[in-house]
């Protein structure tokens, strides 16, 4: 079948908030009981981060260069994180509610800015109305089939019982939806919709695997398209996710795949493997430049153009130590990194604060609230960060152009972009020794150092010399 995929998705860059720590706003009334902001991030507290305050930070996010945004859920929960979703078609008070996500769209979208969502379809929580009725009613209730009920009486929190219902990898907090019942199956559909409608940009999928049954997604994908054919709809699959990338159901999934190398290639001499197995990465082993540049022109391959293009290539997330915190701290392998990640195929998503340096290990502590003191943001990494964004904007061989090792050797890695007759060149220098690496069949002309800023000659010469643990982007000049 033809795979079709939002266009402006392709030449997006993302970034990922999760909502109770970036940002808080006056205007929306505040719990006595919140966490002073910027404390250690506790699994059951909140810090009191809004929607609002994220409408008084879109310039800020329009001055990096994103123009769009991936917020973790946002729907009422019992929660900070908000995958324990209590009521799918209101956002949470804490957040501002409804009119809070309509004021975000609203001026988001004046700026150019997408807005996505995170979609909890496959389990709800123990304040799900349906799942209270249960609780109240025991076998006489309404929506029995709505769950995965085995006996009676439920036991939603006395660990020393069975639960006698199924929840999202035993955690009774999370009672895993009944997908075959048709009520269900409609409910989620019509949610999907409802909010897409109302504005929403797309849906990005928590867990979408543990719903397996693809009909399900298919009537999902046919839904949402028919309420807006941009829609973006990306998957959390950490592994191989043709089964779903087949054009009926997501248009990509979370690029953990690159992840992972990123990690082995550009931080290989401080992993901190400590962090990274107590986190969603698992265990990473160090990698030189061949066996990076392999990797990462087999992941290119893996998928159709039009769902490469499409996938959400990320560094870390609220699921992952942070990458800086991952590689030991090594500033220099995460702005390698970053490089790396606004040059090569696919949209790059930013996880909020890491452009200055925020640090963060497994779970919660990644969730820390963005520091707004900004005498302690590291403003090379933010600087850098700003320069690739706003070279993706203006040149589109950075977006839509091929994927091309030129040159690896050690630890210094050289790839081509191009498209439409213009080409882009980056090259990589992780080793602590300047590197002299010479690149054949350049494109004479006219470029643009996007690291430094400084203009480049390519004319008959082709042997660039390469600061130690530094980069070079070379895109043409117009």
């Amino acid at each position: 079948m033809s795979i079709k995929t939002p266009d402006w998705v392709k030449d997006a860059v993302f970034y990922q908030i999760f909502p109770d720590r970036f940002a808080k706003s006056e205007r929306v009334p505040k719990a006595t009981h919140l966490q002073a902001w910027g404390d250690a991030p506790h699994p059951h507290k909140y810090q009191g981060g809004d929607l609002l305050g994220v409408v008084e930070k879109l310039d800020y996010l329009q001055s990096l260069g994103v123009n769009a945004i991936y917020f973790c859920p946002v729907f009422q929960s019992a929660s900070n994180h908000r995958y324990h979703t209590h009521d799918y078609l209101n956002v949470d008070p804490m957040l501002g509610g409804n009119e809070a996500l309509d004021e975000l769209l609203r001026e988001a979208h004046a700026r150019g800015i997408r807005v996505v969502l995170d979609g909890v379809f496959n389990h709800a929580s123990r304040g799900f109305f349906q799942f209270n009725d249960i609780l109240e009613n025991g076998p006489h209730s309404a929506y029995l089939d709505w769950f995965h009920v085995t006996a009676f009486p439920l036991s939603p929190y006395d660990g020393t019982k069975p639960a006698n219902y199924k929840a999202w990898w035993d955690n009774r907090a999370l009672p895993k939806f009944n997908t075959d019942s048709p009520a269900v199956r409609e409910f989620l559909w019509s949610v999907a919709t409802f909010w897409v409608e109302r504005g929403v940009d797309g849906w990005r999928l928590d867990v979408p695997n543990e719903i397996d049954d693809d009909s399900f997604w298919r009537e999902f994908r046919a839904r949402v398209k028919a309420a807006n054919p941009d829609a973006y709809i990306v998957g959390e699959i950490w592994h191989d996710a043709q089964r779903w990338l087949s054009g009926d159901q997501f248009d990509a999934v979370m690029n953990y795949l690159f992840t992972r190398p990123c990690l082995a290639f550009f931080g290989a001499h401080t992993l901190d493997n400590r962090v990274n197995e107590a986190s969603g990465t698992g265990k990473v082993l160090p990698m030189d430049a061949p066996s990076f540049a392999e990797r990462m022109t087999r992941v290119a391959a893996m998928y159709p153009d039009e769902i490469t293009f499409a996938q959400l290539n990320l560094l870390g997330s609220h699921d992952t130590a942070r990458f800086r915190t991952a590689v030991g701290g090594d500033e220099s392998a995460h702005r390698l990194a970053t490089i790396f990640q606004f040059t090569y195929v696919g949209a790059p998503c930013v996880y909020y604060g890491d452009e200055i340096g925020l640090a963060g290990g497994p779970d919660p502590d990644c969730r820390r609230a963005f520091d707004w003191d900004e005498a302690r943001w590291d403003h090379e990494t933010l600087e850098l960060t700003r320069r690739l964004a706003r070279a993706r904007t203006t040149s589109p061989v950075l977006t839509r152009g091929t994927f091309e090792v030129m040159t690896a050797f050690a630890e210094t890695v050289a790839y081509k972009r191009a498209f439409a007759g213009r080409e882009a060149y980056v090259v990589l220098n992780a080793d602590r020794t300047p590197q002299a690496v010479y690149l054949a069949s350049l494109q004479p002309g006219s470029y643009t150092d996007v690291v430094t800023g400084g203009a480049v000659r390519i004319g008959e010469h082709h042997t660039f010399s390469v600061e130690p643990r530094s980069g070079m982007v070379l895109v043409p000049r117009e």
